[in-house]
Protein backbone atom coordinates (compact mmCIF):
# COMPACT_ATOMS: atom_id res chain seq x y z
CA UNK A 1 0.00 0.00 0.00
CA UNK A 2 0.78 3.60 0.17
CA UNK A 3 4.42 4.09 1.82
CA UNK A 4 7.31 5.90 1.18
CA UNK A 5 9.37 2.85 1.37
CA UNK A 6 7.74 2.35 -2.35
CA UNK A 7 9.93 3.26 -4.72
CA UNK A 8 7.61 4.10 -7.42
CA UNK A 9 4.83 6.93 -6.78
CA UNK A 10 1.52 5.73 -6.35
CA UNK A 11 -0.02 5.59 -9.75
CA UNK A 12 -3.49 6.71 -8.42
CA UNK A 13 -4.76 10.31 -8.01
CA UNK A 14 -8.18 11.70 -7.76
CA UNK A 15 -9.31 15.06 -8.60
CA UNK A 16 -11.76 14.97 -5.96
CA UNK A 17 -12.73 14.95 -3.05
CA UNK A 18 -16.14 12.85 -2.92
CA UNK A 19 -15.22 9.06 -2.26
CA UNK A 20 -16.34 6.25 -4.88
CA UNK A 21 -17.56 2.98 -2.77
CA UNK A 22 -18.08 -0.09 -5.39
CA UNK A 23 -19.70 -3.58 -4.05
CA UNK A 24 -17.95 -6.65 -5.72
CA UNK A 25 -19.89 -9.58 -7.44
CA UNK A 26 -20.08 -11.98 -10.15
CA UNK A 27 -19.30 -8.82 -12.87
CA UNK A 28 -16.16 -7.77 -11.04
CA UNK A 29 -14.85 -10.34 -9.18
CA UNK A 30 -11.88 -10.90 -11.73
CA UNK A 31 -8.52 -8.97 -10.75
CA UNK A 32 -8.75 -7.44 -13.91
CA UNK A 33 -11.92 -6.08 -13.58
CA UNK A 34 -11.00 -5.50 -10.07
CA UNK A 35 -7.96 -3.35 -11.29
CA UNK A 36 -10.52 -1.53 -14.04
CA UNK A 37 -12.53 -0.65 -11.31
CA UNK A 38 -9.38 0.90 -9.39
CA UNK A 39 -8.48 2.60 -12.19
CA UNK A 40 -11.94 4.30 -13.21
CA UNK A 41 -12.25 6.03 -9.79
CA UNK A 42 -13.24 3.34 -6.96
CA UNK A 43 -11.82 4.19 -3.60
CA UNK A 44 -13.49 1.58 -1.51
CA UNK A 45 -14.35 -2.00 -1.69
CA UNK A 46 -17.66 -3.41 -0.40
CA UNK A 47 -17.99 -7.01 0.22
CA UNK A 48 -21.20 -7.99 0.54
CA UNK A 49 -21.86 -11.43 2.64
CA UNK A 50 -25.42 -11.29 1.93
CA UNK A 51 -23.83 -13.74 -1.21
CA UNK A 52 -21.07 -15.74 -1.65
CA UNK A 53 -19.00 -18.48 0.44
CA UNK A 54 -16.44 -17.20 2.59
CA UNK A 55 -13.76 -18.63 0.49
CA UNK A 56 -14.98 -15.95 -2.19
CA UNK A 57 -14.52 -13.81 0.04
CA UNK A 58 -11.42 -14.38 1.15
CA UNK A 59 -10.06 -14.71 -2.43
CA UNK A 60 -11.44 -11.41 -3.60
CA UNK A 61 -9.59 -9.76 -0.05
CA UNK A 62 -6.37 -11.40 -1.50
CA UNK A 63 -6.75 -9.98 -4.91
CA UNK A 64 -7.79 -6.43 -3.39
CA UNK A 65 -3.87 -6.14 -1.53
CA UNK A 66 -2.37 -7.06 -4.80
CA UNK A 67 -3.89 -4.61 -6.48
CA UNK A 68 -3.03 -2.10 -2.90
CA UNK A 69 0.93 -3.23 -3.36
CA UNK A 70 0.43 -2.45 -7.48
CA UNK A 71 -1.10 0.66 -7.08
CA UNK A 72 0.85 2.18 -4.36
CA UNK A 73 -2.27 3.19 -3.19
CA UNK A 74 -4.60 2.52 0.11
CA UNK A 75 -7.78 0.30 -0.65
CA UNK A 76 -10.41 0.01 2.15
CA UNK A 77 -12.52 -2.76 2.22
CA UNK A 78 -16.22 -2.70 3.92
CA UNK A 79 -17.56 -6.15 5.01
CA UNK A 80 -21.22 -5.97 4.96
CA UNK A 81 -23.13 -8.07 7.38
CA UNK A 82 -26.55 -9.61 6.06
CA UNK A 83 -28.52 -8.65 8.74
CA UNK A 84 -31.90 -10.25 9.96
CA UNK A 85 -33.83 -10.14 6.70
CA UNK A 86 -36.96 -11.15 6.45
CA UNK A 87 -38.51 -12.93 4.37
CA UNK A 88 -41.49 -15.12 3.65
CA UNK A 89 -41.73 -18.60 2.01
CA UNK A 90 -42.08 -20.57 -0.70
CA UNK A 91 -44.84 -21.33 -2.84
CA UNK A 92 -46.19 -24.65 -4.43
CA UNK A 93 -45.87 -22.73 -7.99
CA UNK A 94 -43.13 -20.66 -7.10
CA UNK A 95 -45.78 -17.10 -6.74
CA UNK A 96 -49.19 -16.58 -6.45
CA UNK A 97 -51.45 -13.61 -7.89
CA UNK A 98 -52.88 -11.00 -5.92
CA UNK A 99 -55.93 -9.32 -5.90
CA UNK A 100 -57.19 -6.05 -3.80
CA UNK A 101 -59.19 -7.36 -1.28
CA UNK A 102 -58.06 -10.96 -0.96
CA UNK A 103 -57.16 -12.47 2.62
CA UNK A 104 -54.04 -14.57 3.22
CA UNK A 105 -53.13 -16.52 6.23
CA UNK A 106 -49.49 -15.96 7.22
CA UNK A 107 -48.12 -18.63 9.63
CA UNK A 108 -45.15 -20.36 10.62
CA UNK A 109 -46.11 -24.06 8.83
CA UNK A 110 -42.94 -24.47 6.65
CA UNK A 111 -44.94 -26.16 3.30
CA UNK A 112 -45.33 -24.74 0.45
CA UNK A 113 -48.04 -21.83 0.70
CA UNK A 114 -50.96 -20.56 -1.98
CA UNK A 115 -53.19 -18.44 -2.76
CA UNK A 116 -54.94 -19.21 0.66
CA UNK A 117 -51.91 -18.98 2.84
CA UNK A 118 -47.97 -18.54 3.22
CA UNK A 119 -45.13 -19.37 5.60
CA UNK A 120 -44.21 -16.39 7.56
CA UNK A 121 -40.99 -18.45 9.66
CA UNK A 122 -40.83 -15.43 12.45
CA UNK A 123 -42.95 -16.15 15.38
CA UNK A 124 -41.44 -13.02 16.64
CA UNK A 125 -42.50 -11.01 14.31
CA UNK A 126 -46.42 -12.63 14.42
CA UNK A 127 -46.06 -11.72 17.99
CA UNK A 128 -45.05 -8.14 17.40
CA UNK A 129 -47.67 -7.35 15.27
CA UNK A 130 -51.46 -6.19 15.81
CA UNK A 131 -54.48 -6.12 14.14
CA UNK A 132 -54.31 -2.72 11.52
CA UNK A 133 -50.57 -2.84 10.81
CA UNK A 134 -49.30 -2.93 7.61
CA UNK A 135 -46.75 -5.38 5.81
CA UNK A 136 -44.68 -4.55 2.78
CA UNK A 137 -43.71 -7.41 0.69
CA UNK A 138 -41.37 -7.43 -2.33
CA UNK A 139 -39.54 -3.85 -1.92
CA UNK A 140 -43.12 -2.40 -1.31
CA UNK A 141 -44.76 -3.89 -4.33
CA UNK A 142 -47.30 -5.27 -1.96
CA UNK A 143 -49.02 -4.52 1.08
CA UNK A 144 -51.21 -5.98 3.06
CA UNK A 145 -52.58 -4.81 6.17
CA UNK A 146 -53.27 -7.67 9.57
CA UNK A 147 -57.04 -8.57 9.95
CA UNK A 148 -56.65 -10.77 12.76
CA UNK A 149 -54.07 -12.22 14.81
CA UNK A 150 -54.04 -15.66 16.28
CA UNK A 151 -51.89 -18.35 18.07
CA UNK A 152 -48.53 -18.00 15.82
CA UNK A 153 -50.85 -16.94 12.70
CA UNK A 154 -52.06 -13.73 11.17
CA UNK A 155 -54.65 -12.52 8.57
CA UNK A 156 -53.95 -10.45 6.51
CA UNK A 157 -55.66 -8.03 3.46
CA UNK A 158 -54.11 -6.87 0.18
CA UNK A 159 -54.01 -3.58 -0.62
CA UNK A 160 -52.17 -3.17 -3.47
CA UNK A 161 -49.66 -5.73 -5.56
CA UNK A 162 -50.19 -7.89 -8.63
CA UNK A 163 -48.24 -11.30 -7.46
CA UNK A 164 -46.13 -12.63 -5.05
CA UNK A 165 -42.91 -15.24 -5.07
CA UNK A 166 -40.88 -17.27 -3.25
CA UNK A 167 -38.70 -16.23 -0.24
CA UNK A 168 -39.76 -12.25 -1.02
CA UNK A 169 -38.90 -9.93 1.77
CA UNK A 170 -41.12 -7.91 3.95
CA UNK A 171 -41.03 -4.95 6.07
CA UNK A 172 -42.60 -3.50 8.76
CA UNK A 173 -42.65 -0.30 8.77
CA UNK A 174 -43.30 2.11 12.04
CA UNK A 175 -42.44 -1.23 14.49
CA UNK A 176 -39.49 -1.72 16.12
CA UNK A 177 -38.93 -5.34 15.84
CA UNK A 178 -37.53 -7.42 19.11
CA UNK A 179 -34.98 -9.35 16.80
CA UNK A 180 -31.10 -8.53 17.09
CA UNK A 181 -29.20 -6.80 14.61
CA UNK A 182 -26.69 -9.45 14.27
CA UNK A 183 -27.79 -13.35 13.70
CA UNK A 184 -25.91 -16.04 14.01
CA UNK A 185 -25.10 -16.01 10.17
CA UNK A 186 -23.62 -12.48 11.08
CA UNK A 187 -21.47 -13.48 13.96
CA UNK A 188 -20.10 -16.27 11.67
CA UNK A 189 -19.40 -14.10 8.77
CA UNK A 190 -17.70 -11.22 11.14
CA UNK A 191 -15.26 -13.22 12.30
CA UNK A 192 -13.94 -14.13 8.66
CA UNK A 193 -14.10 -10.79 8.14
CA UNK A 194 -12.36 -9.39 10.69
CA UNK A 195 -9.60 -12.48 9.92
CA UNK A 196 -8.91 -11.61 6.53
CA UNK A 197 -8.54 -8.04 7.60
CA UNK A 198 -11.55 -5.88 6.89
CA UNK A 199 -11.28 -1.92 7.33
CA UNK A 200 -15.00 -1.46 7.92
CA UNK A 201 -17.79 -3.58 9.38
CA UNK A 202 -21.11 -2.60 7.77
CA UNK A 203 -24.16 -3.52 10.46
CA UNK A 204 -27.31 -3.40 8.80
CA UNK A 205 -30.81 -2.72 9.57
CA UNK A 206 -29.75 -1.36 13.38
CA UNK A 207 -32.91 -0.12 15.64
CA UNK A 208 -31.28 1.21 18.96
CA UNK A 209 -28.14 1.73 20.30
CA UNK A 210 -27.72 -1.21 22.26
CA UNK A 211 -27.16 -2.86 18.59
CA UNK A 212 -24.54 -0.72 17.60
CA UNK A 213 -23.06 -1.37 20.82
CA UNK A 214 -23.20 -5.16 20.93
CA UNK A 215 -21.43 -4.64 16.98
CA UNK A 216 -18.71 -2.48 18.92
CA UNK A 217 -18.00 -4.77 21.71
CA UNK A 218 -17.59 -8.00 19.20
CA UNK A 219 -15.47 -6.24 16.72
CA UNK A 220 -13.72 -5.31 19.70
CA UNK A 221 -10.93 -2.22 17.83
CA UNK A 222 -10.17 -4.99 14.97
CA UNK A 223 -11.92 -2.93 12.12
CA UNK A 224 -13.95 0.33 12.27
CA UNK A 225 -18.23 0.37 12.38
CA UNK A 226 -20.45 1.93 9.84
CA UNK A 227 -24.18 1.68 10.95
CA UNK A 228 -26.41 1.25 7.91
CA UNK A 229 -29.59 3.38 8.18
CA UNK A 230 -32.28 1.38 7.22
CA UNK A 231 -35.03 1.77 9.16
CA UNK A 232 -37.76 4.35 10.32
CA UNK A 233 -36.39 3.54 14.23
CA UNK A 234 -33.19 4.07 13.73
CA UNK A 235 -34.03 7.56 12.89
CA UNK A 236 -35.32 8.24 16.11
CA UNK A 237 -31.76 7.63 17.91
CA UNK A 238 -29.83 8.34 15.09
CA UNK A 239 -27.61 10.43 17.80
CA UNK A 240 -27.33 8.07 20.06
CA UNK A 241 -26.15 5.09 17.67
CA UNK A 242 -23.51 7.81 15.81
CA UNK A 243 -22.02 8.60 19.06
CA UNK A 244 -21.16 5.26 19.11
CA UNK A 245 -20.53 3.97 15.29
CA UNK A 246 -17.20 5.14 13.48
CA UNK A 247 -19.24 5.84 10.07
CA UNK A 248 -22.91 5.64 8.75
CA UNK A 249 -24.25 4.20 5.48
CA UNK A 250 -27.41 5.76 4.45
CA UNK A 251 -29.06 2.66 2.74
CA UNK A 252 -31.89 4.26 0.98
CA UNK A 253 -33.49 1.02 -0.88
CA UNK A 254 -34.92 -0.72 2.85
CA UNK A 255 -35.14 3.11 4.24
CA UNK A 256 -37.14 4.13 1.13
CA UNK A 257 -39.36 1.00 1.55
CA UNK A 258 -40.52 2.13 5.53
CA UNK A 259 -40.79 5.61 4.94
CA UNK A 260 -42.81 7.72 2.53
CA UNK A 261 -40.70 8.20 -0.86
CA UNK A 262 -41.27 11.83 -0.44
CA UNK A 263 -39.57 12.03 3.09
CA UNK A 264 -36.46 10.02 1.42
CA UNK A 265 -34.92 13.58 0.29
CA UNK A 266 -35.22 15.67 3.46
CA UNK A 267 -33.82 12.58 5.69
CA UNK A 268 -30.93 11.94 3.34
CA UNK A 269 -29.68 15.56 3.95
CA UNK A 270 -30.51 15.25 7.57
CA UNK A 271 -28.71 12.15 8.45
CA UNK A 272 -25.95 13.66 6.32
CA UNK A 273 -25.38 16.81 7.81
CA UNK A 274 -25.48 15.12 11.88
CA UNK A 275 -23.08 12.26 10.60
CA UNK A 276 -20.67 15.14 9.11
CA UNK A 277 -20.99 17.63 11.89
CA UNK A 278 -20.33 14.97 14.11
CA UNK A 279 -16.63 14.08 12.66
CA UNK A 280 -17.80 10.77 11.03
CA UNK A 281 -17.54 9.68 7.21
CA UNK A 282 -21.58 9.06 5.76
CA UNK A 283 -21.93 6.92 2.63
CA UNK A 284 -25.00 7.77 0.49
CA UNK A 285 -25.89 4.54 -1.35
CA UNK A 286 -28.66 2.38 -2.98
CA UNK A 287 -29.88 2.71 -6.36
CA UNK A 288 -27.34 5.96 -7.54
CA UNK A 289 -27.36 4.61 -10.95
CA UNK A 290 -29.83 1.44 -11.25
CA UNK A 291 -30.74 1.55 -14.71
CA UNK A 292 -26.83 1.17 -15.40
CA UNK A 293 -27.13 -2.79 -14.27
CA UNK A 294 -28.53 -3.22 -17.96
CA UNK A 295 -27.78 0.11 -19.95
CA UNK A 296 -24.76 1.73 -20.66
CA UNK A 297 -25.92 5.09 -19.58
CA UNK A 298 -28.08 6.58 -16.43
CA UNK A 299 -30.65 8.36 -16.16
CA UNK A 300 -30.66 12.00 -15.96
CA UNK A 301 -32.51 11.91 -12.71
CA UNK A 302 -30.18 9.13 -11.39
CA UNK A 303 -27.48 11.47 -12.54
CA UNK A 304 -28.94 14.27 -10.64
CA UNK A 305 -29.56 11.99 -7.29
CA UNK A 306 -25.93 11.17 -6.82
CA UNK A 307 -25.01 15.13 -7.47
CA UNK A 308 -27.62 15.73 -5.02
CA UNK A 309 -25.18 13.60 -2.50
CA UNK A 310 -22.44 15.31 -3.50
CA UNK A 311 -24.14 18.72 -3.07
CA UNK A 312 -25.49 17.71 0.83
CA UNK A 313 -21.68 16.64 1.53
CA UNK A 314 -21.30 13.06 1.65
CA UNK A 315 -17.84 11.61 2.17
CA UNK A 316 -18.89 9.28 -0.58
CA UNK A 317 -21.26 7.62 -2.98
CA UNK A 318 -21.51 3.66 -3.34
CA UNK A 319 -22.89 1.49 -6.37
CA UNK A 320 -24.15 -1.70 -5.38
CA UNK A 321 -25.56 -3.71 -7.80
CA UNK A 322 -24.58 -1.78 -10.67
CA UNK A 323 -20.69 -3.14 -10.32
CA UNK A 324 -22.30 -6.72 -8.40
CA UNK A 325 -24.03 -7.86 -11.26
CA UNK A 326 -24.36 -5.38 -13.78
CA UNK A 327 -23.53 -5.50 -17.05
CA UNK A 328 -21.45 -1.88 -17.41
CA UNK A 329 -19.38 -1.65 -13.99
CA UNK A 330 -16.73 -0.01 -15.42
CA UNK A 331 -19.14 2.47 -17.21
CA UNK A 332 -20.81 2.76 -14.02
CA UNK A 333 -17.98 3.80 -11.80
CA UNK A 334 -16.32 6.33 -15.05
CA UNK A 335 -20.02 8.23 -15.13
CA UNK A 336 -20.15 8.38 -11.25
CA UNK A 337 -16.57 9.65 -11.37
CA UNK A 338 -17.52 12.37 -13.86
CA UNK A 339 -20.64 13.18 -12.12
CA UNK A 340 -18.69 14.11 -8.64
CA UNK A 341 -15.98 16.05 -10.38
CA UNK A 342 -18.45 18.06 -12.16
CA UNK A 343 -20.74 18.63 -8.97
CA UNK A 344 -17.54 19.48 -7.14
CA UNK A 345 -16.86 22.24 -10.10
CA UNK A 346 -19.39 23.70 -9.90
CA UNK A 347 -19.50 27.18 -7.64
CA UNK A 348 -22.27 26.65 -6.14
CA UNK A 349 -20.95 23.76 -4.23
CA UNK A 350 -18.25 25.40 -2.70
CA UNK A 351 -20.57 27.95 -1.27
CA UNK A 352 -22.88 25.05 0.21
CA UNK A 353 -19.66 23.35 2.00
CA UNK A 354 -18.42 26.82 3.79
CA UNK A 355 -22.01 27.85 4.24
CA UNK A 356 -22.27 24.79 6.78
CA UNK A 357 -19.50 24.57 8.34
CA UNK A 358 -19.49 22.46 12.13
CA UNK A 359 -19.13 24.25 15.23
CA UNK A 360 -15.51 23.77 16.52
CA UNK A 361 -15.06 22.31 19.61
CA UNK A 362 -13.93 23.48 23.16
CA UNK A 363 -10.65 22.03 22.75
CA UNK A 364 -7.25 22.87 21.17
CA UNK A 365 -6.55 20.20 19.03
CA UNK A 366 -10.34 21.46 17.17
CA UNK A 367 -9.00 24.98 17.27
CA UNK A 368 -6.16 24.22 15.58
CA UNK A 369 -7.65 21.95 12.71
CA UNK A 370 -10.36 25.22 12.48
CA UNK A 371 -7.16 27.40 12.04
CA UNK A 372 -5.29 25.48 9.47
CA UNK A 373 -8.53 25.34 7.38
CA UNK A 374 -9.02 28.59 7.04
CA UNK A 375 -5.11 29.53 6.91
CA UNK A 376 -4.68 27.08 3.94
CA UNK A 377 -7.95 28.59 2.02
CA UNK A 378 -5.93 32.01 2.51
CA UNK A 379 -3.09 31.09 1.18
CA UNK A 380 -3.94 28.48 -1.15
CA UNK A 381 -2.02 26.12 -0.14
CA UNK A 382 -1.79 22.76 -1.94
CA UNK A 383 -3.42 20.59 0.82
CA UNK A 384 -3.51 20.39 4.41
CA UNK A 385 -1.01 17.37 5.99
CA UNK A 386 -1.67 15.96 9.30
CA UNK A 387 0.53 13.17 11.26
CA UNK A 388 -1.92 11.44 13.06
CA UNK A 389 -1.81 7.81 14.85
CA UNK A 390 -5.54 7.26 15.21
CA UNK A 391 -7.24 9.11 12.38
CA UNK A 392 -8.59 11.85 15.14
CA UNK A 393 -6.81 14.79 13.49
CA UNK A 394 -7.59 13.80 9.77
CA UNK A 395 -11.48 13.62 11.12
CA UNK A 396 -11.51 17.00 12.41
CA UNK A 397 -9.82 17.99 9.32
CA UNK A 398 -12.64 16.57 6.97
CA UNK A 399 -15.79 18.03 8.97
CA UNK A 400 -14.21 21.38 7.63
CA UNK A 401 -14.73 20.41 4.09
CA UNK A 402 -11.66 22.16 2.69
CA UNK A 403 -11.60 22.60 -1.12
CA UNK A 404 -7.84 21.58 -1.27
CA UNK A 405 -7.14 17.43 -0.78
CA UNK A 406 -6.08 16.34 3.18
CA UNK A 407 -2.78 14.36 3.29
CA UNK A 408 -3.12 12.16 6.01
CA UNK A 409 0.39 10.47 7.40
CA UNK A 410 0.05 7.73 9.69
CA UNK A 411 2.05 4.95 10.79
CA UNK A 412 -0.49 2.20 11.06
CA UNK A 413 -1.77 1.21 7.60
CA UNK A 414 -5.17 0.50 9.23
CA UNK A 415 -5.98 3.74 9.81
CA UNK A 416 -4.70 4.86 6.26
CA UNK A 417 -7.30 2.28 4.31
CA UNK A 418 -9.75 3.40 7.24
CA UNK A 419 -9.39 6.84 5.73
CA UNK A 420 -9.92 5.97 2.47
CA UNK A 421 -13.85 6.62 2.53
CA UNK A 422 -13.32 9.86 3.99
CA UNK A 423 -13.70 13.31 1.87
CA UNK A 424 -10.65 14.62 0.45
CA UNK A 425 -8.46 12.06 2.15
CA UNK A 426 -5.37 11.22 0.63
CA UNK A 427 -3.44 8.86 3.04
CA UNK A 428 0.49 8.02 3.02
CA UNK A 429 1.67 5.26 5.63
CA UNK A 430 5.49 6.83 6.56
CA UNK A 431 7.72 6.18 9.47
CA UNK A 432 8.08 7.19 13.24
CA UNK A 433 8.61 10.78 13.64
CA UNK A 434 10.62 11.87 16.46
CA UNK A 435 10.61 15.71 16.20
CA UNK A 436 8.71 18.37 14.38
CA UNK A 437 11.64 19.17 11.96
CA UNK A 438 11.86 15.66 10.77
CA UNK A 439 7.77 15.59 10.57
CA UNK A 440 7.83 19.14 8.51
CA UNK A 441 10.63 17.34 5.90
CA UNK A 442 8.73 14.47 5.66
CA UNK A 443 5.23 16.11 4.96
CA UNK A 444 7.25 18.05 2.14
CA UNK A 445 8.73 14.77 1.15
CA UNK A 446 5.27 12.88 0.86
CA UNK A 447 3.37 15.76 -0.60
CA UNK A 448 5.99 15.72 -3.47
CA UNK A 449 5.68 11.93 -3.84
CA UNK A 450 2.15 11.76 -3.94
CA UNK A 451 1.88 14.36 -6.87
CA UNK A 452 -0.32 16.41 -3.99
CA UNK A 453 1.96 19.61 -4.16
CA UNK A 454 4.87 20.68 -6.43
CA UNK A 455 7.63 23.21 -5.73
CA UNK A 456 6.68 26.97 -4.94
CA UNK A 457 3.39 25.61 -3.18
CA UNK A 458 3.04 25.85 0.05
CA UNK A 459 1.39 23.61 2.55
CA UNK A 460 -0.30 23.44 6.17
CA UNK A 461 0.95 21.01 8.68
CA UNK A 462 -1.11 19.84 11.57
CA UNK A 463 0.36 17.73 13.98
CA UNK A 464 0.47 16.78 18.38
CA UNK A 465 3.53 17.11 20.13
CA UNK A 466 4.36 14.28 21.53
CA UNK A 467 4.35 12.14 18.81
CA UNK A 468 2.33 9.24 18.31
CA UNK A 469 -0.07 11.02 21.24
CA UNK A 470 -3.62 10.44 19.27
CA UNK A 471 -6.06 13.58 20.39
CA UNK A 472 -2.97 15.86 20.75
CA UNK A 473 -3.03 18.33 17.87
CA UNK A 474 -1.33 21.46 18.98
CA UNK A 475 0.60 22.24 16.18
CA UNK A 476 0.43 24.27 12.93
CA UNK A 477 2.95 25.44 10.45
CA UNK A 478 2.66 26.89 7.28
CA UNK A 479 5.62 25.15 4.78
CA UNK A 480 7.61 25.77 1.40
CA UNK A 481 7.79 22.84 -0.83
CA UNK A 482 11.24 22.68 -1.72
Amino acid sequence: MNSLNTKAPPKIRRNRQTKIVATIGPASSEKDKLRALVEAGVDVLRLNFSHGAHDDHRERMRVIRELEDEFSHPIAVIADMQGPKLRVGKFKNGKIDLTVGMQIRLDLDPAPGDEKRVNLPHPEIIEALTEGDDILLDDGKVRIRVQEKGQNFLVAEVLTGKKLSDNKGFNVPGTILPIAALTEKDRRDLEVALDMGADWIAQSFVQRPEDVAEAKALIDGRAALMIKIEKPSALNCLAEMIEIADGVMLARGDLGVEIPAEDVPAVQKRVVRMVRHAGKPIVVATQMLESMIDNPRPTRAEASDVATAVYDGTDAVMLSAETAVGAYPIEAVTIMNRICKQTEADELYRRMMDSDTPDSEQSASDAITAAADQVARTIHAACITNFTSSGSTTLRTVRQRPPMPILCLTEDERVARRLSVCYGVYSVRVGRVNNFAEAVAKAIESSKWSGLAHEGQRLVLTAGVPFGTPGSTNILRVAWVE
